[in-house]
């Protein structure tokens, strides 16, 4: 945001021509926008995208990284029968049971799957109460893989497992395609350039509370103690994927040239997706980062906005190297749809609540004063 803003007064001062486009990263961690983004037709007007996400790291890459894998995220749905669990549980057919022998199977069948699989599932609706044979369950998963081939023959295993557990508890099983990411392919020669901005920026002056905070959490939960790094890291040659995360992020970069730009506006050697992670984004740690990050990102677009050869650069590699051999095909169905109604009754319920710490920048001179936390907090 704060490089589109920058951006944009720029282009008016000096008449420079240009489009921005700035996209929110919506359920993100649900991988469950950008693949309907593309198929929207978002990006067929696109010279090239700059992409972004938060870090301990200031650093930038191109190709696949070593730790990402794509995936399709399914739920499936069983439908039986209810009856009274102790009175005629013979009249009853469950779908729980149809979803326990779903998630035995997977997991005897992990076994025998590659060691470069993820594979994972919550269990989302068991039924309501234990006196009742439930009539409907379901149950969410992640197949993540290292390219679409594989990805496809995970879910393909998976929906061949939803069938046999029908057939062994007489119910039936639908389906729907939650989200997707393609795993993700970035741009070189736009990495070269945005990795002479990294280092033209450099990392952040941390201060010694900067250090303090970062080095106690890193001890409270029993990581390697060393605090905020001092280095922007160098841009490396892609080493061959084992296997990791993923980021919907990853169909964007098979449909027009693009990188992600990792800023450091977090504390080293956290677990993620937990509460450690959430700490330093009311700190000075994630206003430093954020900072030096739109410093790059405004940098890096100004660069492609005044040379348009670097425009041709980047669609040559996606074009001649990046698809030479490998097309991009959806993960989602035609019919799919965004699920926005999830996580809604959530938000219904928290969402009064986070407004009474929403930021007031009009008392307060930074969000820790607001919160009345001296800075840095930190066992004694």
């Amino acid at each position: 945001m704060t490089a589109a803003i920058v951006l944009k007064k720029l282009m008016e001062k000096y008449k420079i021509a240009g489009t921005i486009k700035l996209l929110p990263g919506v359920a993100e961690e649900l991988v469950a926008a950008k693949a309907f983004f593309v198929r929207a037709g978002l990006f067929k007007d696109v010279d090239i995208v700059l992409g972004c996400h938060v870090d301990s790291d200031f650093a930038t890459n191109y190709g696949q990284a070593a730790n990402n894998s794509g995936l399709v995220s399914v739920q499936y749905f069983f439908h039986g029968k209810a009856a009274h669990a102790a009175g005629a549980p013979w009249s009853g057919r469950s779908a729980l049971d149809a979803v326990e022998l779903m998630d035995t199977a997977w997991n005897f069948r992990r076994e025998h799957l590659r060691l470069q699989q993820r594979s994972h599932y919550v269990i989302i609706d068991g039924g309501d109460q234990p006196n009742v044979v439930p009539s409907e369950a379901a149950v969410w998963y992640y197949f993540r893989e290292l390219d679409y081939p594989r990805i496809k023959e995970l879910y393909e295993l998976g929906n061949k497992m939803a069938q046999a557990a029908t057939m062994m508890t007489d119910t039936t099983v639908t389906q729907r395609v939650v989200g997707s990411a393609w795993p993700c392919h970035f741009n070189k020669p736009i990495a070269e350039v945005q990795q002479k901005n990294i280092e033209m920026v450099g990392m952040p002056e941390w201060s010694e509370a900067d250090q303090t905070l970062a080095k106690a959490l890193q001890n409270e939960i029993g990581a390697k103690v060393e605090g905020m790094k001092t280095k922007v890291k160098e841009l490396e040659v892609p080493k061959d994927p084992t296997g990791g995360g993923s980021d919907d992020v990853g169909d964007i970069s098979w449909n027009l040239p693009m990188v992600y730009l990792r800023f450091p506006a977090n504390i080293p050697n956290l677990p993620g997706h937990a509460w450690p992670n959430a700490i330093a984004m009311a700190t000075p740690i994630a206003h430093k980062g954020s900072t030096a990050g739109a410093k790059v990102q405004a940098m890096t677009a100004l660069d492609y906005l005044l040379s348009p050869d670097l425009i041709k650069q980047a669609w040559a590699y996606f074009k001649d190297v990046q698809t030479k051999d490998v097309k991009y095909t959806p993960l989602i169905n035609p019919t799919d749809q965004p699920a926005i109604e999830l996580n809604k009754e959530k938000m219904e319920k928290f969402r009064p609540e986070l407004k009474k710490y929403y930021y007031d920048s009009a008392k307060y001179k930074t969000y820790l004063e607001q919160l009345g936390i001296q800075y840095p907090t930190v066992r004694k």
